[in-house]
């Protein structure tokens, strides 16, 4: 259905009414979820780059860091375990360059799920979010899971806290609660519920001394490995025992550890200068992380061989060995400090993208409301805050652990094809809601009928004009042609470049999906592997030779971060995620795959009725620009 002007030319056109596949590629304009009432409460924009850095850190930086050295050394990487992280760091950048254009463009709450909504539709978006939503939830309570044992070592051993806070059994159930867990949830939720600015500057304080111990394991292993001859380097099966496919093995596995980077842009509608503190923050983050990484990694290998090394416990246990047992209770702090700032970072991002799928109609308006005092998402924390206490009361979440890593991942991919449609082929329309649709028709036909006045009193110039151009495209056929040959170009570029990236995608799902079958013999996997390459180097040559889209420059906001090396960077982006995403196993993919199903229900019930997409009409950007500028409408 399309609206008419008063010359009944065709100015928009009607999409989404009613439910099936035009209801999933619904796409909203960048600012449309901040479009609200003037009185309604905004968030409070307290945060600036040192905050930002502190998010980013302290959501990155967990226990993880404290198991991992010994685990990865041990089973994949031996000494090359420097190698492996600074590998996963360069792969964990390729989607951060991604999230700092788009946070940069599109400042406002949801993160990746904001983002796939602009640039994809709302099917997407909407998987995206829910997918979020339970990586939060779980990621957040495995965390709390994790303090009380290492809390438990201050206090004498494992079942030495206090009686109301260590692990019990149900009588007659097959269940160990964890009170601690629960509590430290519950009160990192108060936290966050309080604000912004308090909650970032506790995590602030808490990601300085978690950097502290980290410091203290570099000086002082350094300090002990050039007193012992760093016995590490010095095995007999060399640099790399495992050779490189166990050092690629190692970073594959120690990627994880990057995620939550990611958190710093789901605060991006809090932020005073997000075109600056937003890629500023999320590069700086991650360039800490990385370089703490492969500092505590380098002194832990050169202490003791990797083959020695304790899985569990791998850098205390490397102190104890040379005397200093005193050493295990300032990593175990660290460790804590680790966990906690992590369970924040954990609990942060989650109320904000509930907030942004309820501002868009695809969650009840609750999870929107944002209050006045605080000027945070006070109930959707409190939510959040429930559901990861009551899982981390009753649930051991460590084998869903693999959930987590499907969120992040779906997530970061997204944000890849996001920058290429942004870049190819951004939306050339936009939606007009309901509201301003009879006030935009009755502009259209005010601007009609003035031309229409103004080429009456100038009819016989008119025909004159029209005469001369008749007669010069008789003599020279071409001109008429070359009035639309630029618009039918941009057209076919738009055909060229839309196939262009279908072609990745189904050649990175192919690619990866042939070479991780491992039990397949080797002529369908080399079938696999070449349909999948074609299809990829097809795709990006096709993006390499056409030109991007000149729409990119007014996407958004101006000003901020550009991703370098499009295409290829973020199809980089795209074909490790996938490859790491296809290879988390059956099991973990089986119990995502029931959550998807759910939120697929939850859409089809709810969200899809009451998107605030619903009722909108399309219209050309251009259009739009006249009509806002004209009437003061902000879309």
């Amino acid at each position: 259905m399309a609206l008419e002007g008063g010359g009944g030319g065709k100015v928009a056109r009607r999409r989404g009414l009613g439910g099936g596949f035009p209801s999933l590629m619904r796409r909203k304009q960048v600012d449309s979820d901040r479009v609200r009432d003037a009185g309604q409460p905004q968030l409070a924009k307290e945060l600036n780059i040192p905050a930002l850095v502190a998010i980013g850190v302290g959501s990155t930086i967990g226990a993880g860091v404290y198991v991992l050295v010994g685990t990865v050394a041990r089973e994949h990487a031996g000494p090359a375990l420097t190698i492996s992280f600074l590998i996963a760091g360069i792969a964990a950048a390729l989607s951060a360059f991604c999230y700092a254009e788009l946070a940069s463009r599109c400042p406002s709450a949801g993160s990746a799920y904001h983002y796939s909504y602009i640039c994809v539709g709302e099917g997407v978006a909407w998987l995206i979010g829910w997918a979020l939503v339970l990586e939060y939830t779980i990621g957040g309570s495995a965390v709390a899971r994790g303090i009380s044992p290492n809390l438990a070592l201050f206090f004498g051993g494992p079942d030495s806290l206090p009686w109301i806070l260590s692990r019990h059994q149900l009588p007659w159930f097959d269940v160990i609660v964890d009170p601690c867990a629960a509590a430290l949830v519950f009160v990192v939720t108060v936290l966050l519920c309080v604000g912004i600015k308090e909650s970032s500057a506790v995590q602030g304080l808490v990601t300085v001394l978690n950097a502290c111990v980290m410091l203290f394991v570099i000086v002082a292993g350094s300090y002990i490995g050039f007193q012992i001859g760093w016995v590490g380097y010095k095995v007999t099966e060399g640099y790399f025992p495992y050779g490189i496919n166990g050092m690629l093995a190692g970073s594959a596995t120690v990627f994880f550890a990057y995620i939550g980077f990611d958190t710093v842009a789901s605060t991006a509608e809090e932020v005073k200068n997000p075109q600056r503190d937003l890629p500023l923050g999320i590069g700086a983050a991650l360039s800490i992380c990385c370089c703490l990484y492969m500092m505590v990694s380098v002194v832990i290998v050169g202490l003791v061989p990797y083959f020695a090394m304790d899985p569990d416990t791998p850098i205390s246990s490397a102190f104890a060995k040379h005397g200093m047992q005193w050493a295990m209770y300032v990593v175990t702090s660290g460790a804590v400090l680790a966990l906690c700032s992590t369970l924040m970072g954990s609990l942060l991002p989650q109320p904000r993208i509930l907030m942004a799928m309820a501002r868009d109609g695809l969650l009840p308006s609750f999870f929107a409301d944002v209050n006045e005092r605080t000027q945070v998402p006070v109930k959707s924390t409190v939510v959040t805050g429930v559901c990861a206490a009551t899982l981390a009361f009753f649930m051991d979440v460590s084998q869903l652990a693999g959930m987590v890593s499907v969120g992040t991942l779906l997530a970061f991919t997204i944000v890849a094809v996001s920058i290429l449609i942004l870049r190819y082929v951004p939306p050339d329309e936009v939606p007009l809601p309901s509201s301003q649709q009879e006030s935009f028709r009755l502009s259209q036909e005010y601007d009609e009928e003035r031309v229409n006045v103004t080429l009456g009193d100038e009819r016989c110039k008119t025909s004159q004009i029209e005469d001369l151009i008749v007669a010069q495209s008789m003599q020279d056929p071409l001109i008429e042609k070359e009035i639309d040959s630029s618009k039918m170009d941009e057209i076919k570029r738009r055909k060229v470049a839309s196939f262009s990236i279908g072609s990745v995608c189904v050649g990175v799902l192919v690619l990866t999906s042939a070479a991780s079958a491992t039990w397949l013999s080797f002529l369908p996997i080399c079938i696999g592997c070449i349909v999948g390459a074609v299809f990829l180097v097809s795709g990006l040559g096709l993006l390499c030779w056409i030109d991007q889209d000149d729409g990119r420059h007014s996407f958004g906001q101006s000003g901020g971060f550009t991703c370098p090396f499009v295409p290829l960077l973020p199809v980089m982006c795209i074909l490790i995620n996938t490859y790491m995403l296809i290879n988390l196993g059956g099991g973990t993919w089986l119990r995502v795959g029931i959550w998807l199903l759910i939120g697929v229900l939850v859409y089809i019930l709810y969200g899809r009725t009451h998107s605030s997409l619903m009722d909108v009409v399309y219209v050309p950007v251009a259009q739009a620009e006249i009509y806002r500028t004209s009437s003061g409408y902000v879309p």
